[in-house]
């Protein structure tokens, strides 16, 4: 199977390319394109936490009636009427602030929810050479860390600030309509809280930015190392993967650091600001008292407004926190859901590379003049030309490294090719073209889920006959409950046999005219290849089918047999033609049959 080198090595490529991220522009507008389906819900939410803050500023001019009515030394039955209205106050704004919130988290949930959808959508388009370019690591953390620190700010963050920001405005507004002096005292903090705010943002951006790369650098490199991890003790690599996860641990470490170094510096700067605008307040209150221009109770309403706005301010302000570092999580998301812009593909281009064309000749492939590099300098495969007629079964054969994997997944659409175009033609069934890998993976559910994941509306009937067709019914209905049998992860056990013949089934149900199988049958081991040979040549009957051949018996049964050596095509034809041709072909089938009896035919 072709790879590229930091696969094979296990070793991180500190040059990998990563998937793009948002600018701040199309991330917005991204984000207004998710919220406009919902707009009613939008200003339905907003406007019942405006009538809900709007309803609680009737609590400082309550309590400042109060302590006018005690300075005034009136009877205590004076007092019964605000009281009763700071009861009603206080129920009404707790209905409304219930509600309105509801609508706000709703509406985030919502977002939220198109937004993992059009990501994972994205995701599974990407080409598997962009993914290897990136690595698992960088796609693995945005799905992880990016996804839940949006659902984080969606959750608590965004509610939250909807609704400090109008507490923040109307108290303003309260402050201005007892005495416009009130507000002009009150607005000796903002200066200082606004160049908080822009010191932390400006310096917020870059460190959750790099935190993010950081982290996924991280477990790129872990994912890379334990997944390698025979290579890397094979090749007495010990030593330099754990100084190079050291290395990248301590880099996430550091910057973790500097945000929390952040956090410290925006909260003194934020008690400076409390302290200058509370103490204008009082001394405005003061002198407004002594000049008898406004009562006691309206100084005090004053004094209780701006200390209200402690709570809402700070909030805000410490939301900046959860705002920057879910505003990068969702940079890094909407990056891959705008990936085709962000990259300059263009689904309208007038000549695709892989296209499905509606042809009525007998070609079902057509690939022509097919290059294809994992990047400058790694090009594995040089202008490849080859036709699969309708129902023709061709099997790829060369050395480790010659470019079969690659082309199989061309072929398949799974990979686009740097140069050339690969034409399918169109079948009556969608997808058109299936491919099957040696690297098979169980989906957790029952058996009989996993096989549906080619054909929802398969019947157990259809999967029984599925399973049967590549040899596999015999032992899936011996399982404990059958098709019920729960398997993958946490489930019944498949030994990697038994897991290709689930994926052949697959193959079966979803009866593509077009079948790719790449070294299909190289997990069995020797025991259990026999038996998946004949499991793939009954899935691929009746189909054009090419086939990377891991065992020359694979080739020997094929209608055709292409040879690629260092990505060129360099032999073609049947395998008696070859293999008398004293060609490369006749040296693979030599080195892999010297040991061996020839298969009986």
């Amino acid at each position: 199977m072709t790879t590229t080198p930091s696969a094979t090595s296990g070793i991180a490529d500190d040059s990998a390319e990563l998937l793009p991220i948002a600018t701040g522009a199309r991330t917005r507008a991204a984000l207004r394109t998710l919220i406009r389906p919902d707009r009613g819900r939008a200003i339905l939410g907003l406007g019942v936490l405006v009538g809900a803050t709007a309803v609680g500023l009737l609590v400082q001019p309550l309590l400042g009636r109060i302590v006018d009515i005690v300075a005034d030394g009136r009877p205590a039955d004076a007092l019964t009427l605000p009281v009763v209205l700071l009861l009603v106050v206080a129920v009404v704004q707790g209905v409304t602030t219930t509600l309105g919130l509801t609508q706000v988290a709703r509406l985030g949930e919502t977002v939220l929810a198109r937004l993992r959808e059009q990501f994972i959508e994205r995701a599974l388009q990407l080409p598997a050479d962009r993914l290897e370019h990136a690595g698992a690591g960088d796609l693995t953390a945005r799905v992880t860390g990016d996804v839940a620190r949006v659902a984080e700010a969606v959750r608590s963050a965004l509610p939250e600030m909807a609704r400090s920001v109008l507490a923040i405005v109307l108290t303003l507004g309260a402050m201005a309509l007892l005495d416009v002096r009130f507000l002009l005292a009150a607005l000796l903090a903002v200066p200082v809280q606004a160049l908080t705010a822009r010191w932390y943002v400006t310096r917020a951006v870059t460190v959750y930015a790099d935190q993010r790369v950081a982290n996924g650098a991280q477990q790129q490199q872990l994912l890379e190392t334990i997944g390698g991890a025979v290579t890397v003790r094979g090749h007495r690599l010990e030593e330099q993967h754990t100084e190079k996860s050291a290395a990248r641990s301590r880099r996430a470490v550091e910057l973790t650091m500097r945000s929390v170094h952040l956090v410290l510096g925006f909260y003194a700067r934020l008690h400076i600001a409390e302290y200058i605008g509370l103490a204008a307040v009082l001394v405005t209150g003061f002198f407004l008292v002594r000049d008898g221009s406004v009562s006691i109770g309206t100084a005090t309403a004053a004094a209780l407004y701006f200390h209200s706005l402690f709570g809402p301010v700070n909030a805000a302000l410490v939301l900046l926190d959860d705002a920057q570092s879910a505003a990068a999580g969702l940079a890094r998301l909407v990056g891959v859901t705008d990936i085709e812009e962000s990259t300059g593909l263009k689904k309208s281009a007038v000549r695709l590379p892989y296209q499905r064309t509606g042809s009525t000749s007998e070609a079902a492939v057509t690939v022509d003049a097919v290059s294809h590099a994992y990047g400058p300098g790694r090009t594995v495969l040089h202008e490849v030309s080859l036709t699969l007629r309708a129902g023709e079964h061709v099997a790829l054969v060369g050395t480790s490294g010659a470019g079969k994997s690659t082309l199989a997944r061309l072929v398949a659409g799974v990979q686009q090719p740097t140069g050339g175009t690969v034409s399918v033609a169109e079948g009556k069934t969608a997808p058109s073209v299936v491919l099957v890998t040696q690297e098979v993976h169980v989906f957790t559910g029952t058996l009989a889920d996993d096989l549906r994941l080619a054909r929802p509306d398969a019947t157990d009937a259809d999967l029984r006959t599925a399973l049967a067709t590549v040899h596999a019914l015999e032992w899936a209905e011996a399982l404990p409950e059958g098709l019920a049998t729960v398997v993958g992860e946490g489930g019944h056990r498949l030994d990697p046999a038994r897991a290709q013949q689930l994926a052949l089934a697959r193959l079966v149900l979803a009866d593509p005219p077009v079948a790719v199988l790449d070294e299909a049958t190289a997990e069995a081991g020797s025991a259990g290849a026999r038996t998946l040979e004949r499991s793939a040549e009954a899935a691929l009957a009746g189909r054009t089918a090419l086939v990377v051949a891991h065992r020359l018996t694979q080739a020997v049964a094929a209608d055709r047999i292409v040879v690629l050596e260092a990505g060129r095509v360099v032999e073609s034809g049947t395998h008696d033609e070859l293999r008398t041709a004293d060609g490369p072909y006749a040296a693979l089938w030599h080195a892999w049959s010297g040991s061996r009896a020839a298969p009986h035919l």
